[in-house]
């Protein structure tokens, strides 16, 4: 395995200080491989030399990749001070005393005595089988309630104030949301999860999170071409066909892949592309330290979105929602 100098990827600071890596690896793959396959990824990958891994509960493996830190802690390939863990809240977990319970267990199950950061996955307790399709909505799913909301995030306060988190953050949240629930923090999120590529860029939301030092984490960074069926659409925006990037790509001799992990990490947000393949998650982070994108193309990136959301979450909708744009208040 070629592996890279984890000290010659870029890296971020957030607001309480903390420094992480400017890329990292997702974890999210139960719907096309087995946990077995995403953990060993992980240890290739830690082997590699990626020192962020964004974990959570919904995502089904966190048992088996909490394996892998331990096997990757005991083989001396790492030390825990020297990786960044995420994990996150599920959305049948926002109740009263219910979050401390969530976040015990996500560190039961990944091996560890603290999470360097814990975000609330959904901003609504709309719960969902895993790998359940549009048939297998929550009859109970609600819109997004504020009162709810912060009764959640007061909890999530309190893992900080018992050491078991270093930060915390949101994710899948819009402008409007967080219009209502900053001010009413105690501990403001550091970092904010979200869709954000070439061809859904998010300027308005990206310059907020700069403007309120919130780090935005991109999920998705490359268009998701193997998103789940249930938020596929006919008419869906195909990242890798967008002209300006398979101009670049070829500019670049790379694969379109790497440009958008570049693009993304020269723009400021934390991209965590997912992959089984040693080869493509090697290459994910081999190219954020070398052959950087000119001020041109990324100006030609800039004009070149298509504001199109891929990542619907249409399987969330309450019953009088009008469509899944009534989840993203209609921002986008």
């Amino acid at each position: 395995m070629n592996t890279i100098d984890p000290s010659l990827v870029p890296q971020r600071k957030l607001s309480n200080g903390m420094v992480i890596p400017g890329i990292g690896m997702g974890t999210f793959g139960n719907d096309r491989f087995s946990s077995a396959q995403v953990s060993e990824a992980v240890y290739g990958a830690i082997k590699a030399g990626y020192r962020l891994f964004d974990c959570a509960a919904a995502y089904g493996n966190e048992n088996e990749i909490g394996q892998v830190f331990s096997r990757a802690f005991a083989d001396g390939l790492v030390q825990r001070n020297e990786i960044t863990i995420i994990s996150k809240l599920w959305n049948n977990m926002h109740g009263k005393g219910d979050v401390l319970v969530a976040c015990a267990q996500s560190l039961c199950d990944l091996c560890l005595d603290y999470l360097d950061i814990y975000m609330v996955h959904w901003p609504f307790p709309n719960y969902h089988e895993p790998g359940a399709n549009i048939e297998g909505r929550n009859p109970d799913a609600v819109p997004f309630s504020l009162q709810e909301y912060m009764t959640t995030w007061r909890q999530m306060e309190h893992l900080v104030d018992l050491g078991l988190v270093r930060t915390i953050g949101m994710s899948n949240m819009t402008i409007t949301k967080l219009e209502q629930v900053l001010p009413l923090c105690r501990i403001k999120p550091t970092v904010l999860e979200v869709e954000m590529n070439p061809t859904f860029q998010q300027p308005g939301l990206f310059e907020y999170c700069l403007k309120h030092q919130i780090l935005p984490i991109a999920f998705s960074p490359m268009g998701s071409p193997c998103r789940p069926e249930r938020d596929t659409e006919k008419n869906d925006v195909e990242t890798f066909k967008l002209p300006e990037l398979v101009e670049i790509a070829q500019a670049h001799h790379c694969h379109p892949a790497e440009v958008c992990v570049k693009w993304a990490v020269q723009r400021g947000q934390v991209p965590i592309p997912f992959s089984v393949d040693e080869n493509e998650y090697t290459a994910n982070l081999r190219c954020t330290t070398r052959d950087f994108l000119t001020e041109e193309e990324m100006s030609r990136f800039a004009a070149a979105d298509k504001n199109y959301r891929l990542i619907k979450g249409k399987i969330f909708l309450w019953k009088d929602a009008k469509d899944w744009r009534d989840i993203w208040d209609n921002e986008s």
